[in-house]
């Protein structure tokens, strides 16, 4: 009789733990709830893989072509030592707004429109009496760029909307700041396709900052004209 009872008992799962279903089981259970009969981690794997993001082709041509190009010229000892282009911040001040408020609207979904991000709306932080201005007025609106929204940007940028400029020559050599930074002023937010003339309510100019990695100005301007930026002669 005790070896009887002794036998049910390692006969018996401990307490806290399940016994493991057989295969048969298991496959009517998954075929029970419509799944395949595959393992999970397998599926998982096919949906990562079908998820996987593809690089912008600005990205590429960094790495494959410019890269190597500025390692040349400046003698870098690795790659971490290249200057990259960091973040593209696009301001579009509306002084216009202290008198009519609902142009910031406007700006907001052209801002959206071309750079494809939500806009954050700036406002005033110091109150100017001459022009009617009070602190806390919404003045303007921004867009941060950073990763493949930052490269498709500069992408269009550079291959589509500076191309449309009127009488378009070439954009100024001289509009870094120093630390290989360089700040662009378009006049007219209507050189990007996504902005439809017959919408606008006015012409707004824009400010696109280029904020790089770059240690000097040379350095930056080497950068950007290897990733396309069309600089006028000197």
């Amino acid at each position: 009789m005790a070896d009887d009872k002794k036998a049910k008992g390692e006969a018996k799962a401990p307490k806290g733990e399940t016994k493991a279903p057989s295969g048969e089981k298991r496959e009517k259970s998954a075929k029970k709830r419509g799944e395949s009969a595959a393992s999970p981690t397998h599926e998982k794997s096919v949906v990562v893989s079908n998820t996987t993001a593809i690089a912008p082709r600005l990205l590429d041509r960094y790495r494959s072509d410019v890269i190597p190009a500025l390692t040349k010229q400046f003698s870098y000892k690795n790659a971490n030592q290249v200057p990259r282009l960091q973040k593209i911040v696009v301001n579009m001040g509306l002084g216009a707004a202290v008198a009519n408020p609902k142009i910031i609207d406007t700006a907001v979904e052209e801002l959206r429109a071309i750079c494809a991000q939500k806009p954050v709306v700036t406002r005033s932080k110091k109150a100017i009496a001459n022009f009617k201005l009070r602190a806390g007025l919404p003045i303007g609106a921004m867009v941060t760029l950073r990763r493949s929204r930052m490269w498709e940007f500069l992408d269009r940028l550079v291959n589509v909307a500076l191309p449309r400029t009127r009488d378009f020559k070439g954009i100024s050599r001289k509009a870094f700041d120093g630390k290989g930074n360089y700040t662009l002023g378009l006049k007219e937010q209507i050189i990007f396709p996504e902005i439809n003339y017959d919408r606008i309510d006015a012409i707004k100019g824009l400010n696109i900052s280029l904020v790089t990695t770059a240690k000097s100005d040379e350095e930056g301007r080497a950068l950007l004209q290897q990733l396309g930026m069309p600089f006028r002669a000197a």
